[in-house]
């Protein structure tokens, strides 16, 4: 026989805390704070958990540490406690220039630059704060714990030590984490079983959108994402942000459509645009910028095939987002179709008009989710014409907002063709 399992050696001892009726517990310490950014706090399902530790990862420069220096000061102005914010990777003085250029300075707020692990408990004990952010986690080393600052077994050791001290005095604790080329958090995959929420900070540094989205949350849901506008003060929330992805037109325009995306539980318009090139020799380009590469391919080849009077195969073709949001779910299969098949055939679609739905290979027009609540926003930005696939109109999936026409197409044909007839109207 084998040694035995180490589970039936163990024996019991007295438990620090006696297990109680669920019943008698209170829910309070776990109740979320406000961080004062409310872009933020709808990710995090109302704000920060004291006790709970949130990882946000981000490419270098997309602006974490001016988003968590705001929500420092937010924290620190609100009466909330001592905010501490501990840097490895800048010294305090590069901090405080970010923080007077983002009006970020408060009493109750303070600053350390350290990269070991015995220090940065060090300052806990010292200025006791009620919320910590660690910018960043890589940096930070553990001298008793074999390894390289950043590497595997460094950054797990800091996280556990630092998830166990936030739990036992209830901080509030965030931490900054690197991201690999492919956008993943760069360490091992136990980080981000050891904390309770992971966040990706997005965006694109040519670009002032910036979009946090939660990927993990033990306290809230984890399908939320927050929009922010980064500028020379610093970033402030985008409450309602589809102004950035349209483009308002006097009078209507060939080549473009607009859809509704759904990022996370969030609808935003999107404005597709497409730009048809004239006959080329050889393989002619096919461009994207905010789209998926393969579903253009796959709307253009659709397009050709079914429709007699598109002519595509020789001729270069470019479609693009506005505002720097990327688009890739299936619903923006049809905007994307209308957008080139107006393009191609100099059809003028109304700037009102808004178009939903998945493109199959034989044409027809397929069933995409949350439909009534893209139809909703869409309405109160003013948009009068929809057009969406089969059994999502009126009825099917409740009355249509009010002020628009909804209609029904089954194939991109009938979409192009009730386009022209609405922009004819």
């Amino acid at each position: 026989m084998g040694p035995p399992a180490a589970g039936r050696n163990a024996s019991p001892r007295t438990p620090l805390e006696p297990a109680r009726p669920m019943a008698q517990i209170s829910a309070a310490p776990a109740r979320a704070r406000p961080t004062g950014v409310s872009e933020l706090d709808r990710v995090l399902g109302g704000g920060l958990v004291p006790g709970g530790v949130v990882l946000l990862a981000g490419e270098p420069g997309v602006g974490k540490s001016t988003l968590l220096l705001e929500v420092a000061q937010q924290w620190a102005a609100a009466g909330a406690g001592v905010a501490l914010v501990v840097s490895g990777e800048e010294s305090v003085s590069q901090v405080r220039l970010r923080a007077e250029r983002l009006d970020a300075l408060h009493e109750q707020l303070y600053l350390a630059a350290e990269t070991d692990l015995g220090a940065v408990l060090g300052h806990l004990d010292a200025v006791k704060p009620t919320l910590l952010v660690l910018d960043s986690v890589q940096t930070i080393s553990a001298p008793a714990t074999d390894g390289v600052p950043g590497g595997v077994t460094q950054v797990r050791a800091v996280t556990a030590a630092l998830v166990s001290v936030a739990k036992e005095r209830g901080i509030a604790t965030v931490l900054v984490g690197h991201v690999t080329k492919d956008g993943q958090v760069a360490g091992p995959r136990v980080l981000e079983h050891l904390v309770d929420v992971v966040l990706h900070f997005e965006g694109d540094k040519h670009s002032s959108l910036r979009i946090v989205r939660g990927m993990k949350n033990r306290f809230g849901a984890a399908d939320e994402v927050g929009c922010f506008e980064m500028h020379e003060k610093g970033i402030t929330g985008l409450p309602d942000p589809s102004g950035l992805f349209l483009t308002r037109y006097a009078e209507a325009v060939p080549g473009t459509c607009v859809t509704v995306a759904m990022e996370g539980r969030r609808a935003l318009l999107t404005e597709v645009q497409a730009l048809i090139g004239a006959p080329v020799a050889g393989s002619p380009r096919r461009t994207v910028s905010g789209l998926d590469s393969a579903r253009l391919a796959m709307v253009l080849a659709v397009l050709q095939r079914r429709n007699s009077q598109l002519r595509l195969h020789d001729r270069e073709v470019f479609a693009a987002t506005v505002g720097g949001i990327r688009v890739t779910e299936p619903a923006a299969d049809l905007a994307m179709a209308l957008a080139v098949g107006s393009g191609g055939l100099n059809l003028a679609i109304p700037p009102d008009l808004v178009a939903l739905g998945e493109v199959g290979l034989t044409g027809e027009v397929r069933r995409v989710g949350a439909v009534p609540r893209r139809l909703a926003e869409a309405a109160r930005l003013g948009f009068r014409f929809a057009l969406v696939p089969p059994g999502c109109g009126p009825g099917a999936t409740g009355p249509a907002p009010a002020g628009m026409q909804v209609t029904e197409v089954a194939t991109i044909n009938a979409a192009l063709q009730n386009a022209a007839r609405a922009s004819a109207a």
